[in-house]
């Protein structure tokens, strides 16, 4: 272990991470990233990392990934009550989780926590990438309505006394806007893989290629690129959209493209293995994210690493964080604002080069080592019983 690496001698030695998904799952995303990429480096440096998740159709109950004790229960919702028992059972010494014993454990809140406050008290960080208040409606009046009463309400009030982390300053805003001191938000923001060498120098595509790299639900907000698309392709023939990820809203996309009359401009790719992904990106000329909410996007990042600018709603919170507007891409306000972006984009090769340039420039300062190294500092602050703030 180098010093970068090496841990505190009297900090923690084992943690507990909890998410409602992992990466393998088929609607992981960015968040399920960001957890597993940081657990991975702290096992790296000599930590026992436990990762407490759901189950998925192929997903064994126990494996060992990149260091991390993965252990799988429960579906959707279930896995919530599956894993709040097996850290009930693992304080006296019973069930999956016995043998983590965590001196400090990552609560992931993606809209609901796990309360793992409940079973070891002030260990616990509260891990939130951004708040839920516009995506709750999706779940429906009643669910909406009681999800969106424990994050607001209960869980800023059980965890008042908690570390909380975030990923953006615009989260760590709203947060506080839940009522959350800002004494107790610690800012640590996403890292970066690096891309495959060979797709880095692939050559971008001759015609004008857009790219979408997200999950496909409904708060994404895909349809407002495939409706971009459909505008823009009457002024510009040879457009053509790669949409790269999967979800359960993937059919409703393709219908729409269909009533849209672009089916033919438009490709879903589904999930996809990192090659793939960054062989996409590199062929692109622009990537849009059209999302109503982000914590931070790593897509954006991800992108920029190809030299590709990232434009999308400056309301989304999140990208006005990861996007540096003007300068490594465009934020704009509206479905209107995104068309005539997108368009400007793809029309001015000179500014598309120079916001990917800089986008491209700015993705260098990324990486998961730094990012672990960022939570490593929060963790040790919650092992002494002190609070961190700010970015870290």
């Amino acid at each position: 272990m180098n010093g970068a690496h090496a841990r505190s001698s009297n900090g923690p030695r084992s943690v507990l991470l909890l998410c409602w998904r992992d990466t393998g799952h088929p609607q992981g995303g960015g968040s399920e990233a960001y957890l597993q990429r940081i657990g991975a480096q702290l096992a790296e440096s000599g930590m026992r990392v436990t990762l407490r998740t759901a189950r998925y159709p192929g997903a064994p109950r126990r494996e060992v990934i990149d260091g991390l004790a993965i252990s799988r229960a429960g579906g959707p919702y279930s896995v919530y009550i599956w894993a709040g028992l097996a850290m009930v059972a693992a304080r006296i010494g019973l069930g999956p989780l016995r043998k983590a014993r965590p001196d400090v454990v990552i609560d992931t809140q993606n809209g609901l926590p796990f309360l793992a406050r409940l079973a070891f008290g002030r260990r616990v960080a509260v891990l939130v990438h951004h708040c839920h208040r516009e995506l709750w409606p999706v779940a429906g009046p009643v669910m909406g309505r009681v999800g969106w009463f424990v994050e607001s309400k209960l869980s800023p009030s059980l965890h008042r006394r908690n570390q909380y982390i975030t990923v953006s300053l615009p989260s760590a805003r709203d947060l506080t806007c839940l009522g959350v001191n800002p004494s107790q938000i610690a800012v640590v923001r996403n890292g970066l893989d690096e891309a495959p060498s060979h797709t880095l120098t692939a050559p971008r595509s001759a015609t004008p290629r857009v790219a979408v790299l997200s999950r496909l639900v409904p708060h994404k907000q895909i349809e407002d690129a495939l409706e971009a698309v459909a505008e823009l392709r009457r002024r510009t023939p040879d457009l053509h959209l790669d949409i790269v990820g999967g979800g359960w809203w993937q059919q409703r996309l393709v219908d729409h493209a269909a009533l849209l009359g672009i089916s033919d401009a438009v490709t879903f790719h589904g999930h996809v293995d990192d090659d793939t992904k960054h062989q996409v990106l590199q062929r692109c000329w622009v990537h849009v994210l059209p999302s109503r909410k982000e914590g931070w996007a790593l897509a954006v990042t991800e992108a920029a690493q190809h030299a590709v600018p990232t434009i999308g709603y400056r309301s989304s919170g999140g990208l006005t964080d990861s996007i540096v507007d003007g300068v490594t891409g465009l934020l704009v306000d509206d479905e209107r604002e995104l068309v005539d972006g997108l368009e400007r984009l793809l029309s001015d090769p000179v500014l598309r080069d120079q916001l990917g340039t800089k986008a491209q420039i700015r993705s260098g300062e990324f990486s998961w080592r730094q990012s672990a190294d960022a939570m490593r500092t929060v963790l040790e602050s919650v092992h002494a019983g002190r609070r961190v703030s700010g970015v870290v």
